[in-house]
């Protein structure tokens, strides 16, 4: 099912079941989705604070979710510590 396709199965309320299953599948596609930006944007130069600013969550809660998760050999900014 492309993504317009479960967009609208999981807005459709008189189907439930399959409601439910497709919002299930876009979560997983917006999870993926989403860590392939966060990936690219580190690649790219931004730092952990700038991709939680574009997410609009703290660079704490970005930094649990992907660091880990994360190419190492991508060269992540660090911030100053002062």
């Amino acid at each position: 099912m492309e993504s317009a396709e479960l967009a609208s199965a999981a807005a459709d309320l008189s189907h439930p079941t399959e409601g439910l299953k497709a919002v299930a599948s876009l979560r997983l596609l917006v999870e993926t989705l989403e860590f392939r930006q966060v990936e690219g944007a580190l690649r790219a130069g931004l730092s952990w604070t700038e991709v939680a600013e574009l997410l609009g969550v703290t660079r704490q809660a970005v930094h649990k979710k992907y660091s880990k998760r994360i190419d190492p050999t991508i060269n992540v900014p660090r911030r100053e510590r002062r």
